[in-house]
């Protein structure tokens, strides 16, 4: 049985987050407070929402995630005592490949996105990442549910019929 890539660790302290898909590049990947100063989305009268970014007006749609799914912030845990030479089991293939199965903590939860775009609300059939996360969340779907089959599903791709051998009889 193959040994898990990632581990994920849950963390008591978790919060509940919304996730935001900017159109825009930010070169930084670390904690930063406080956010009040500079992001303060809106709510709009037609549902969307209404944010300024660096002087650029941003109109964003929010996306919910299925009722079965759930979206998770996670966090790197560094690794607490790597092993050394001496550790290492006798009779192992120096040259093999290892998989390090890395270690993450869910820091927060969220069950909602919001698509952010320049002026104008995001088209969610052109906006790749909209379309990817749909089409992704319906391979999951098929994957996780194969047991759950339906009718329909069956129907839409049969299985391919056995071959015919009477022609060699």
């Amino acid at each position: 049985m193959s040994q898990p890539i990632l581990s994920l660790k849950p963390d008591e302290s978790k919060s509940k987050a919304v996730a935001n898909i900017l159109p825009c590049r930010i070169h930084h990947d670390g904690p930063i407070e406080p956010t009040s100063t500079y992001w303060t989305p809106v709510a709009t009268d037609d549902g969307t929402k209404l944010a300024y970014f660096r002087g650029r007006k941003l109109q964003g749609k929010v996306v919910k995630l299925p009722e079965d799914y759930r979206g998770v912030v996670v966090e790197r845990i560094p690794e607490q005592d790597p092993k050394t030479a001496a550790e290492e089991p006798l009779g192992e293939d120096l040259d093999a490949e290892k998989e390090e199965a890395g270690s993450m903590k869910v820091t927060s939860e969220f069950d909602e996105m919001v698509v952010w775009g320049h002026e104008t609300v995001v088209d969610a059939s052109a906006d790749p990442y909209v379309r990817s996360m749909e089409e992704w969340l319906q391979v999951a779907d098929k994957t996780l549910r194969k047991n759950d089959t339906t009718e329909d599903d069956r129907n839409a791709c049969p299985p391919p019929s056995p071959p015919s051998y009477n022609r060699y009889l």
